[in-house]
């Protein structure tokens, strides 16, 4: 079997292996890349009053337990913080997808949210299904994605190759008549 046709076959099949998992990647890609710029994706940041932070970290965990829709009772309650100096704040990510944003110096909570942002990093990857759908289908899949950009390059440039060596043949300029020998 000639390669071309070898390799329309394998883009051909490849798309269709891929589709569903390809599918979830972009449109998740898409959310993600608008997260700083879509509210409903990632809360955005406010700005505290000063940019040296000033609280314990009891005093930050006392701050975000306040905000009921967190429900943030102790530090099991909290997956992470994270600390801006730049802006004046702490954000605290509850275990539920809350997030709770307290000025680093004052201790006051400047806003209450859901972020979605990492369950559609979770699912991009793969990791919100188990890690062997991550493993065993999303990386399969981004394997052969790299191998239908390949092959879809590969088949965008043959004609246009095919094309210029048939001129070339045809106007007399054989592969060894393109040197000009002295």
């Amino acid at each position: 079997m000639a390669f071309s046709i070898w390799n329309r076959k394998l883009h051909r099949w490849g798309a269709v292996v891929v589709a569903l998992p390809l599918a979830v990647i972009v449109t998740t890609g898409v959310l993600l890349q608008l997260k700083k710029h879509a509210d409903w994706v990632q809360p955005p940041t406010r700005k505290g009053t000063e940019r040296q932070p000033r609280l314990t970290m009891e005093a930050i965990l006392a701050a975000a337990s306040t905000a009921s829709e967190a429900r943030i009772a102790s530090w099991d309650d909290v997956d992470r913080l994270d600390v801006r100096p730049r802006d004046g704040i702490v954000k605290v990510q509850a275990r539920n997808r809350w997030e709770v944003q307290v000025d680093a110096s004052s201790g006051a909570v400047l806003q209450v949210a859901y972020r979605r942002s990492d369950v559609i990093e979770a699912l991009h990857d793969g990791s919100w299904f188990h890690d062997g759908v991550k493993l065993g289908v999303f990386l399969p899949a981004g394997i052969v994605l790299l191998g239908l950009w390949i092959t879809g390059i590969y088949l965008w440039f043959l004609p246009h190759w095919v094309k210029r060596r048939r001129d070339r043949m045809h106007a007399g300029v054989g592969p060894d008549r393109d040197r000009h020998d002295s």
